[in-house]
């Protein structure tokens, strides 16, 4: 797809440096000011970050912004892309939201920084170096291929940074959102080593969590297996919408799983939220429980892509009225999650490659 073109928001700010921040607003303020970690030998700004959040950097980023560099990568709550309609809730599984990417001369080296301490917020420390060996492996590493936008104006109502790649969208709003996890739909995936992955996916960073889920099918008796296993066409995987109480699904009913099979299934969630910062996976499970928790899901898994054709299913899918994790590993890892308490949540993605 083409990239987006942002357009001002509002009101010009003029830069401001990180070293400048700190020095005009004193200590205190500053420890909640900035977050993520930091080359060494940047010891102060590193010290003081160690406790902020992500919301927080983007206000900062935000002010750092030039009148061009708002022109470009800044929009309305409400942008309407042209094609692509509400462009704050759109997905795909390879696209940049704006043209510029972050290790450019677009970006001063501190808004790199920020941008970094963002993107390091947003999930878990042990998660780091993961996420950076699958961005070394679809894009050629951390910032050379991905672009950000903001919608809103940060610290003063809603706002929303999303960043955006080839196997990677991810949002930060400071519950701005209503009623969703994860600021809306992402997408996370990898490559490994080949397009094409061995059925056991040496290389790929999150194909433990198939592993895992698989762990559960292998505990299902015959008549639980035939009915968690599909053997119609799955969906395309962008299909993630929403289908409500009374939506027709695929699997087998939570409800109808036995204690330790539940139990299990209860760890394959964990693992799935295990990346991401608390803030995100507190959300998640405030937005299950609101649909009527993991009881109301349904757990399939999809006879077609099994690579290798081992029965160990590259392809599963944990859906409920307003909750959707669809893992599609063939013939890599894409994953594509929507979550929300209502189902009256819309959804606006797009894909056509299997990049």
């Amino acid at each position: 797809m083409n990239p987006h073109i942002g357009q001002n928001p509002g009101p010009v700010r003029q830069p401001v440096n990180r070293r400048q921040f700190l020095s005009t607003t004193g200590k205190g303020a500053a420890v909640g000011a900035l977050a993520g970690l930091l080359p060494a030998g940047d010891t102060l700004y590193a010290a003081e970050a160690k406790l902020s959040k992500s919301e927080t950097v983007v206000k900062h980023l935000y002010d750092s912004l030039t009148p061009l560099q708002q022109k470009e990568i800044c929009f309305d709550w409400n942008h309407q892309h042209a094609t692509d309609g509400l462009l704050r809730t759109y997905i795909d599984n390879a696209w940049k939201v704006t043209p510029h990417k972050i290790l450019s001369d677009f970006y001063t080296a501190d808004q790199q920084q920020m941008i970094r301490d963002i993107f390091q917020g947003m999930i878990k420390p042990d998660w780091h170096a993961r996420f950076d060996a699958q961005l070394k492996d679809d894009i050629g590493g951390w910032g050379t291929n991905q672009s950000i936008a903001i919608f809103g104006t940060p610290g003063t109502g809603k706002f929303q940074f999303l960043i955006t790649c080839r196997h990677l969208t991810l949002r930060c709003d400071g519950d701005s959102e209503d009623h969703v996890a994860f600021g809306g739909p992402i997408v996370y995936g990898h490559e490994g080593l080949d397009h094409y992955e061995s059925p056991r996916h040496e290389s790929n960073v999150f194909w433990h969590q198939a592993r895992e889920a698989n762990e559960v099918f292998a505990m299902l008796d015959g008549k639980q297996r035939k009915q968690a296993l599909v053997t119609q066409v799955m969906p395309r995987e962008e299909r993630v919408d929403f289908k409500g109480q009374k939506g027709d699904f695929h699997g087998i009913p939570v409800s109808e799983l036995s204690g330790d099979q539940r139990e299990k299934l209860d760890d394959v969630l964990n693992s799935l939220l295990a990346p991401f910062r608390q803030r995100d996976v507190d959300e998640t499970r405030k937005c299950l429980r609101a649909q009527g928790g993991l009881e109301k899901c349904h757990l399939a898994f999809y006879k077609q892509g099994d690579i290798g054709g081992d029965g160990v299913w590259d392809n599963w899918r944990l859906e409920g009225p307003s909750f959707v994790w669809y893992f599609r590993g063939k013939p890599h890892v894409h994953v594509w999650v929507n979550i929300a308490d209502s189902p009256n949540v819309a959804l606006n993605s797009y894909s056509e490659s299997v990049l």
